[in-house]
């Protein structure tokens, strides 16, 4: 039976959801999986990714074959170094514990690299917002100064005729 790790759909329409599993290269899409290894949410930024890596390790190990883009994934999560490096120690090349040092620090490497991503895309959104208000509150003051317009000639002739009516009552009195 050859084994694959893929994606497995689940979600509502337009907002997908997968599974990442191992299931038999013969089932279903969708259908009966061996072991589910984690999930993956492509609709948040960036993509949320929760991977058993040990587990997904043992199915490389055991000949299961990613498809293209959970081969992506593991890579991106590490299980593939991971695997890399239990190779290098099966052969003699690296000890157990100089393979787990070099995983680590690869691990918070990528971390770092994440939450960089995470702040930058934060900083981002609080730019366009303070952007965003700074151009409303633009637009209101130029309606404010608009009605303010719109409101003065109106304003003028009960102004001048009130002048008027005082300089008549003046002149009137001078008389």
């Amino acid at each position: 039976m050859s084994v694959k790790i893929r994606l497995q759909r689940h979600g509502k329409k337009g907002k997908p959801f997968y599974w990442i599993v191992a299931a038999d290269a013969r089932s279903k899409r969708d259908g009966r999986f061996l072991e589910k290894l984690g999930t993956y949410n492509p609709n948040v930024n960036p993509a949320s990714i929760d991977l058993d890596i040990d587990g997904a390790v043992k199915w490389l190990q055991n000949g299961a074959q990613p498809t293209d883009t959970a081969k992506a994934i593991l890579s991106y999560k590490g299980a593939m170094l991971k695997n890399h490096l239990a190779g290098g120690v099966r052969k003699g090349a690296l000890t157990e514990e100089q393979a787990e040092e070099k995983f680590q620090a690869w691990v918070s490497e990528k971390e770092g690299n994440v939450n960089a991503k995470k702040d930058a895309l934060a900083k981002a959104e609080a730019a366009a917002k303070t952007k965003a208000l700074e151009a409303e509150k633009e637009v209101n003051a130029k309606r404010e100064a608009e009605a303010a317009a719109a409101n003065a000639p109106e304003e003028a002739p009960e102004a001048e005729a009130a002048t008027e009516e005082v300089t008549a009552e003046a002149s009137n009195e001078e008389e």
